[in-house]
């Protein structure tokens, strides 16, 4: 157990985070208490003229380590003058680093894309990355090359009046081992997913006139398995947009195929016939072995069929995402499927590093996996890295998660003209998305104030059958350019 107390520090978030990355699986509690293996405190420092924060270590058996940090007017200068003091302290009690330096955030990339956008040079970027958050070597030189291959991509993008909107479809076939998203199983939703759809409908003919006028420049049909559902319910979800918004300006219109065991011919036609430029087919390992054991009940063969059905059916722009860090699996069996993924040769990779949320059932569960192993996740990153620089891709979106093996990132991998904009949009934030369906979240970013504002819809598709209205009615609060004024009337679907 790990005790942190602060005492009038506003940084709270962000010393937890990095104490959490020195100190994987700890738990954690901020007040005093005798258990604690470890105490930590930082209080200003009042005496002192300078106007600094004094941070003490102190753990049994141990001498106490005393230290302090400068407190600017500025917050983020102060922020991360102490979280560069901490982590210098850190480093030299375990004898090692952390691969993103004093960076906890989801999206290390927007502090370089910030700058390169201001019109900073690659170097400078790097080296204001060390100095400032002791961010070296390959996770340094990986931020700035995936910022920069971003800021190309979104050349020509109206970022000011363009918006993009996801579209959420809460249903797989099971529920994976490592899984923490909203979702449900396809068997026991069956016979109401129409019921499903007919609140979606409502939902994006309602949203289709309060962001009328607006730039829709990217669609992103999520989950969840999307083509959980049948053929003729993906028609009609693609046909009521292609009915009540404009789709002039869109560049990229995605679905999650996910699951090669929801996969049929039928189901992809119906996405072809709709002008779906991207697919992503996710086998996360060819290791049948794991598959297995993770609950993902396709086999390796299954996987490679459905690539090859897309293929010959005309999809030019397919990605797999791989999950690096399962369980049981070692640099070997990373090898093996990143061979079986080059000979398919994919448009896109992504590369997930293993992130065990609460709610995953290997969690919930440990007892029945205390037996498993984890390999070397670095070392297994690397190794991907290196293949998919083989096959020609370049990384151009990334972002980090809690609780990621290894303390390490996930990362998109694409051939040039191949980016998923979606996903550069959403991470960096750029421009306003909107999402509809159960479990979704819209967030309307104000360009020039640095700022958004979100709202969510309730995960369980049942309420959010039943709660509907009320859902619009708030979203209507930040969408509708009259929102002022009376309710915005929902066209009926035709």
């Amino acid at each position: 157990m790990i005790a942190l107390i602060l005492t009038d520090v506003p940084f709270e978030q962000d010393i937890r985070e990095l104490f959490m990355a020195f100190y994987p699986g700890e738990h954690y509690v901020h007040e005093p208490d005798n258990a604690a293996g470890l105490v930590f405190t930082a209080e200003p420092a009042f005496s002192d003229a300078a106007g600094r924060y004094r941070m003490t270590i102190r753990e049994s058996g141990k001498p106490d380590q005393t230290f302090s940090s400068v407190r600017y007017s500025d917050r983020s200068a102060s922020k991360n003058a102490l979280k560069r003091a901490l982590y210098l302290a850190l480093s030299e009690r375990n004898g090692h680093g952390l691969p993103w330096g004093t960076l906890t955030g989801i999206r290390p990339t927007k502090i370089a894309l910030t700058e390169l956008s201001r019109g900073a040079s690659e170097e400078e970027v790097k080296e204001l990355l060390r100095s400032r958050y002791f961010l070296t070597g390959s996770r340094n030189e990986l931020c700035v090359r995936t910022a920069a291959h971003e800021k190309r991509a979104l050349e020509g993008l109206d970022l000011q009046n363009g918006w993009s909107l996801y579209i959420g479809i809460p249903f797989c076939p099971t529920t994976c081992l490592y899984c923490s998203f909203t979702s449900y199983p396809i068997g026991l939703w069956k016979k109401r997913v129409d019921s499903y759809l007919d609140a979606l409908m409502k939902e994006l003919r309602a949203v289709s006139g309060w962001m009328r006028g607006r730039e829709l420049q990217t669609i992103y049909m999520g989950g969840g398995t999307p083509t959980s559902i049948e053929a003729d319910q993906l028609s009609r979800i693609l046909s009521t947009v292609e009915e009540y918004f404009d789709l002039t300006h869109l560049r990229e219109l995605t679905v999650e195929a996910g699951r090669p065991d929801s996969i049929t011919e039928a189901k992809l036609l119906a996405l072809k016939k709709h002008r779906v430029t991207r697919i992503s087919i996710n086998p996360q390992t060819l290791k049948q072995e794991t598959l297995d054991l993770i609950g993902r009940f396709h086999t390796v063969e299954q996987f490679r069929e459905s690539f090859l059905l897309a293929r010959r059916l005309g999809f030019d722009n397919i990605n797999t995402d791989l999950i690096v860090g399962l369980p049981n699996e070692d640099e070997d069996d990373v090898r093996h499927t990143m061979e079986g993924i080059r000979a398919l040769s994919p448009d896109d990779v992504t590369i997930h590093s293993l992130a065990l949320k609460r709610a995953a059932r290997l969690n919930t569960k440990k007892e029945d996996y205390a037996s498993v192993r984890y390999g070397n996740a670095a070392d297994m990153v690397s190794l991907t890295a290196e293949y998919c620089e083989g096959m020609g891709l370049s990384p151009y979106y990334l972002y980090r998660q809690k609780n990621m093996a290894g303390n390490l990132e996930n990362v998109g991998w694409c051939r040039p003209g191949h980016e998923g904009l979606y996903n550069i949009l959403i991470m960096e934030e750029k421009e306003t998305i909107v999402g509809c369906g159960a479990g979704t979240t819209t967030r309307v970013v104000y360009p020039g104030e640095d700022r958004y504002e979100r709202v969510e819809n309730v995960k369980d598709p049942a309420l959010y059958i039943a709660r509907l209205d009320e859902m619009l009615a708030r979203k209507e609060g930040l969408l509708s350019p009259d929102s002022a004024g009376k309710r915005a009337e929902i066209p009926e679907e035709t």
